[in-house]
């Protein structure tokens, strides 16, 4: 991705929001009913979105918070909801907003006083220590937050009684509620303002103090007190900020707060990589004033608008990376916590470094790895079962140091005194850990980069970080994958088939214009591009548009291989048949984290529809890439590798047999 000529600078005055004309814009605008853009959506991180291209007003606050009101009746949740804000201009207006519903609803709520700040873990907390030991009358929350987005946006994001994200099931019921909700312009119940603020069911209370008061139970701020470490902190202008003086006075230590200022502009950041403002803690170009504070603290640290993300700066490494921390927290803790039990497990995401996994195997403990998502560490940190969750993107939690639960979200403010634990118990600071165990366990041998593979400029960033991490690229693996518009011709809508094809064959393409000046420069190299059997025969896809664009993958790459070929760079396909995993499920329209459950279950049904008495498994696509990629496969080009037990190969024997026999006994032939 390129980098704005602005990253890393202090915000200039045009980059700077107007709060007031914002504002007017969240009451003032209707969303576009027409425009799936402007309807609710729950992403990974509740709806998120801006009044100024329609898509987060006053409008969708009503409607799902209505949405919540009646989810908790059908749940039977008639404890108390927590709700909190973060710092974004628009976060003010949309907590009245849900107060006016929830009052209206009787839905007990629960506030930070003084209409003040409160950090995502801080809610999520709070719900699992009211609802500790209870069966009913169970508590959850709402966070108003986009996170560490740009300052134009706003977030809402629903935690049930379990603490953390909610699951899909419970997003997809209330973002259809909203969405209904919307279009009928009714059924939402609504109290005004001054109602709702001195209802009987609106409480404000104080969260600052029961959550500073219980971090001494999950981070050991006596080792912090006696070091005489001395703690830099920027909370970004985020929620964190009304929490720093009082952690630091009632545990009596030695914590600088660099910078106080709560301003909805976040005219104190310096730009991003792409020209925009964001309170990212783990972006070198968002934290560039921050770094340049390094010297004057053994450990700086810096949280996100809403303190669910940490950022780790220290004199010997500047701004950790956040796959390097992690890793030296989980080395940390699973040495310094002997109440957790041995067989708590790990979590990380997939797309997490694998120094974790050396680490995690190193300590003989046992690794959990979920997609990407907060929500998938849930049950275990909730249970016990999972000891420690992180996220590549600087989010993480964990257990109390008496292995009972925490917070299920993720904790910005416990994962920045951990970094302080850990200087202050063992000498060192995260930065000299991660070089230790660098040199210990070897350099981590894989980089994320983020990318969107229909964008050309991702995609080359993706490739460039590589040649500037190895000085050379040996092999390119195309594999972007999603859904295609179902049903007959006649049905397929324009855009859905542009949005396959961007995904399926721009993207490829993309990856070879990219890779190949590269590899035809080494002399060497291959490329392997992800086609299917629904490319090479009709009817093996539920969509025609997905096996139209997957015989465009396989003819583009023989085309690609007749040019690449003469300079020593190979050029093939991998053609899976049918790979027992949940992307079937997901074609049909199941939710992601369901359509995963039913891998296992398909694999039985599977095994009928080709020779191979068994289904194909992803091992056997990762075997065949690792083949084609290796010197083992150095004469082959051009060539489609089909994978697929047979399935494509003809009919099958048996069934053949049975047919011919059945043939002879209606013309009543002997057998031979």
């Amino acid at each position: 991705m390129p980098i704005s000529p602005l990253a890393g600078k202090p915000a200039p005055k045009e980059l700077l929001i107007d709060p007031s004309r914002l504002e007017r814009e969240y009451y003032e605008r209707r969303p576009d009913l027409g425009n799936k853009n402007e309807l609710v959506s729950f992403g990974t991180s509740g709806h998120r979105g801006s009044p100024l291209n329609g898509s987060f007003t006053e409008a969708h606050i009503l409607a799902i918070t209505q949405a919540i009101c009646d989810y908790r009746r059908t749940r039977h949740y008639d404890g108390p909801l927590y709700m909190g804000k973060d710092t974004h201009a628009l976060s003010g207006p949309a907590q009245r907003t849900a107060l006016e519903v929830l009052a209206a609803n009787n839905v007990e709520t629960i506030i930070q006083r003084d209409d003040g700040f409160t950090p995502t873990p801080v809610i999520s907390r709070a719900i699992l220590v009211y609802n500790r030991n209870r069966k009913e009358h169970l508590a959850d929350g709402i966070v108003i937050t986009p996170s560490h987005n740009p300052p134009t946006d706003g977030g809402f994001k629903y935690n049930p009684p379990n603490g953390g994200p909610a699951d899909t099931d419970v997003t997809r019921w209330v973002e259809r509620r909203a969405n209904e909700l919307l279009r009928d312009g009714t059924g939402v119940k609504r109290s005004p303002l001054a109602t709702a603020i001195k209802a009987n069911t609106t409480h404000q209370q104080d969260f600052v103090l029961p959550y500073v008061e219980d971090l001494r139970n999950v981070i050991d701020m006596d080792a912090i007190r006696s070091s005489g470490l001395k703690l830099g902190v920027d909370p970004l202008g985020g929620a964190a900020e009304p929490y720093w003086e009082p952690i630091n006075s009632f545990y009596h230590l030695d914590i600088a707060v660099a910078n106080s200022t709560i301003d909805p502009t976040f005219s104190f950041m310096t730009v991003d990589h792409d020209g925009k403002i964001r309170t990212d803690p783990s972006s070198p170009y968002a934290m560039a004033r921050v770094v340049a504070l390094r010297d004057n603290f053994r450990v700086l640290v810096a949280n996100d608008a809403d303190a669910d993300r940490h950022g780790v700066v220290t004199r010997s490494a500047g701004l950790l990376n956040p796959n390097h921390y992690l890793t030296v927290a989980i080395h940390y803790l699973l040495t310094h916590r002997p109440r957790w039990p041995a067989h708590a497990a790990v979590g990380k995401t997939v797309v997490s470094s694998s120094m974790i996994d050396r680490v995690v195997e190193k300590l003989g403990r046992r690794l959990y790895e979920v997609p990407v998502g907060f929500k998938w560490f849930v049950p275990g940190l909730f249970d016990g079962s999972c000891c420690f969750g992180g996220e590549e993107s600087a989010g993480a939690s964990f257990l109390r140091r008496d292995a009972t639960v925490w917070a299920t979200d993720k904790d910005g403010v416990i994962m920045d005194l951990l970094a302080a634990e850990i200087t202050a118990a063992t000498g060192k600071d995260p930065g000299e850990h991660y070089k230790a165990l660098e040199a210990e366990l070897g350099k981590d041998k894989c980089v994320f980069v983020k990318a969107d593979a229909t964008k050309e400029a991702d995609v080359k960033a993706m490739i460039d970080a590589c040649v500037s991490k190895w000085g050379r690229l040996d092999c390119l693996f195309n594999n972007a994958g999603g859904p295609a518009p179902v049903g007959g011709i006649e049905t397929v809508p324009v855009e859905g088939f542009d949005a396959a094809m961007a995904t399926l064959v721009r993207s490829v393409m993309l990856g070879m214009k990219h890779a190949a000046p590269i590899m035809m420069k080494q002399g060497s190299g291959s490329i392997i591009n992800n086609g299917s059997v629904a490319g090479r025969r009709a009817g093996y896809s539920t969509s025609m548009i997905y096996g139209a664009a997957k015989a465009a993958v396989n003819h583009l790459t023989v085309c690609a291989a007749m040019q690449l070929g003469e300079k020593g760079v190979r050029c093939n396909s991998i053609s899976p048949g049918g790979i027992a995993t949940g992307i079937f499920a997901k074609a049909l329209g199941l939710a992601p984290d369901k359509a995963d459950a039913y891998a296992e279950a398909m694999k039985a049904s599977m095994a009928k529809n080709q020779p191979i008495p068994r289904a194909g498994i992803t091992d056997d696509i990762a075997h065949a890439a690792v083949f084609l990629a290796s010197d083992d496969s150095s004469f082959i080009n051009g060539h489609d590798l089909v994978v697929d037990g047979g399935l494509v190969g003809g009919r099958m024997w048996t069934p053949h047999q049975e047919g011919v026999k059945a043939m002879r006994q209606a013309f009543g032939v002997d057998e031979v």
